[in-house]
Formats: C-alpha cells, sequence, structure tokens
C-alpha cells in the first residue's frame, strides 16, 4: 500500500486554489490526461502552423504579408507562451510517464507488449513514440536556430526588417540548403510516424476510448499524421524548386 501525500495546510498552493492541479500532475492517471490535452492542442497548432507555411506556394507577397501579420500582432507573444508552455509540459510529461512504465515493468517491453504467445514485439509502440518525440524535439530546436534565431553559419540570411520580416526569402534560403532539405524531410517523417499513433492515443489518455469508435479514431489518426507529415515534407522538397532562383543563391547579408 501507497501513502498518501499532502500538501501540509497554509501551503501556497492551497492559498492559490491550487491544489487541484498538484494532484492532477502528480497521479499516474491525471498525467496521462493531461499529456492528452497537450497532444491535441499541439495538434491544433499544427494544422495551422502548416496552413500558413503553405501560403509559400502563393508566393512571397502573400506570404509575406501573412509573416508580417503573426510579427506584428500584439497577441503574438502571449501565443508563443502559451505555445512553450504547451511543449514544455508535453515533453515534461513524456519523460515522466516513459519513466514510470519502465520502472512499473520489471521485464523487457519487447515481451510486455505482445499479447502473443512465444512471440515478443521487437520495437512496440511505448518505445517508439518516445524515440520519434525525441528526434521530433531535435528537429523543432534546429526549426528555431534556422529561422528563429538565424545563427547558422551555412545560411545566407537577407536583411531584417521588423516593419517587414523577409521571412519569404529567408525560408526559401534555409529550405534550400542541402542539409536543412535532408533533416527536414526526415523531421516530418518522424512527425508524422509520432502522430499516427500519438493522436489516437490522446483520446485514449482522455478516456475517449470505446471499442464503437476506437477504431476510426485510429483510421483519423493516421490519416491525419500522413496529411500533416506530407504537408510539411511537401516545403523543403518543392519550394526550392518553385521559388525565384535569385531568392536562392543571393549573398549572404548581415543578420541581427
Amino acid at each position: 500500500m501507497g501513502t498518501a501525500t499532502a500538501e501540509p495546510k497554509g501551503s501556497l498552493l492551497e492559498k492559490l486554489n491550487l491544489l487541484w492541479a498538484h494532484r492532477l500532475i502528480t497521479s499516474s492517471i491525471g498525467r496521462k490526461f493531461v499529456m492528452g490535452v497537450t497532444g491535441l492542442l499541439l495538434c491544433g497548432f499544427l494544422v495551422g502552423h502548416l496552413a500558413g507555411n503553405l501560403l509559400l506556394f502563393s508566393g512571397q507577397h502573400e506570404f509575406d504579408k501573412y509573416a508580417a501579420w503573426i510579427h506584428n500582432n500584439e497577441l503574438t507573444p502571449l501565443a508563443e507562451a502559451g505555445l512553450l508552455v504547451l511543449f514544455l509540459a508535453h515533453i515534461y510529461l513524456a519523460f515522466v510517464t516513459t519513466l514510470e512504465n519502465r520502472e512499473a515493468r520489471k521485464i523487457a517491453y519487447a515481451r510486455k507488449e505482445s499479447k502473443i504467445p512465444e512471440r515478443s514485439l521487437a520495437f512496440p509502440p511505448s518505445n517508439w513514440m518516445f524515440l520519434s518525440g525525441s528526434i521530433v524535439l531535435l528537429f523543432v530546436l534546429l526549426h528555431l536556430a534556422d529561422l528563429r534565431m538565424g545563427v547558422r553559419p551555412d545560411i545566407a540570411y537577407p536583411q531584417w526588417n521588423e516593419e517587414a520580416p523577409p521571412m519569404y526569402v529567408m525560408t526559401v534560403r534555409v529550405l534550400s540548403n542541402p542539409v536543412s532539405r535532408v533533416i527536414y524531410i526526415l523531421g516530418t517523417v518522424f512527425l508524422g510516424f509520432h502522430l499516427s499513433h500519438g493522436f489516437s492515443s490522446a483520446f485514449q489518455s482522455l478516456g475517449l476510448s470505446h471499442p464503437k469508435y476506437t477504431p476510426l479514431i485510429k483510421a483519423i489518426g493516421i490519416l491525419f499524421a500522413v496529411v500533416i507529415g506530407a504537408g510539411f515534407a511537401a516545403l523543403p522538397v518543392l519550394v526550392p524548386e518553385l521559388a525565384p532562383r535569385e531568392k536562392v543563391v543571393a549573398p549572404a547579408e548581415p543578420h541581427p
């Protein structure tokens, strides 16, 4: 029997009426619930992010107009802060849940996951979800280094303009970089791989699984993963080929 831990009376959490949040993230079921919620919210972000990036195919004017609207919107810092919280919460809960699962199982996942006698799964979902998620995290960090911080020495970043950010030129040059093209394509493949299981798993974590609807949710999850993965993969594959050549080979310019 485990001993329940309680917050001391008069604690800061109690004064702020946040004991419910503390209990939520300290229980196994609560953590899975929060991870499911953050996962679905991040899926929503991916839909919006992909929709915006597809404007690259509409040309420089449309994409830069969209980028300027995002850059100059007063709500953008708040949205970015919320997105950061979602990412950090999802990553933290993924690590904690993975460690808990490994501690709870005294035998290897490969034998625990399989329900087929005398057989085992060489690479079960609980393992490749963590691996694919870790690769996606590294991909996101590279993406931020490329387009948010502009620190890649092998990319010719354009002169920055606060009023009209040259995001089209910057994005084209990043996607045209041979190293970036390969990494972005692989990153989006792993993203789709992660979503193929994560989408339906989020519904299960929220307690929304049902024999009648679960197969449909899994099918929608696979379709969602294919659309998102293929949509993002199309950017490094097609954008450098469709963009005007001068946007790709222009000389390097100082970047703040």
